[in-house]
């Protein structure tokens, strides 16, 4: 089963730098609401809409069954408690087959 290692080590760091382009993408759309950061600025906005493309897919969904809590935006830290629920489950999986990375 060692031949699987390196598929569940690849998948375990896919959802981390997930995880971190979600948290990034959040404080970067709240620095950016509260004008701290300029999205007039070229590469302010290349950055902002890479993060907005890469995690609004994943966020969409997740919105649409919320409730509207009036401005406020839950759905980054439940897609961060999905995420880490994948990665737990995708290590108990791997322990279940034998492998461990």
């Amino acid at each position: 089963m060692t031949g699987l290692m390196p598929l569940f080590w690849l998948v375990d760091q896919l959802i981390g730098l997930y995880l971190w382009a979600v948290i990034l993408a959040a404080v970067a759309s709240t620095l950016a609401s509260f004008n701290v950061l300029d999205t007039r600025n070229r590469v302010v906005w290349t950055i902002l809409d890479f993060l907005y493309r890469l995690t609004e897919p994943a966020l969409r969904p997740i919105r649409n069954l919320l409730p509207n809590f009036g401005g406020i935006d839950i759905s980054p830290i439940v897609l961060l408690l999905i995420l880490q629920a994948l990665r737990m489950l995708l290590r108990i999986l791997a322990e279940s087959i034998g492998v461990y990375y």
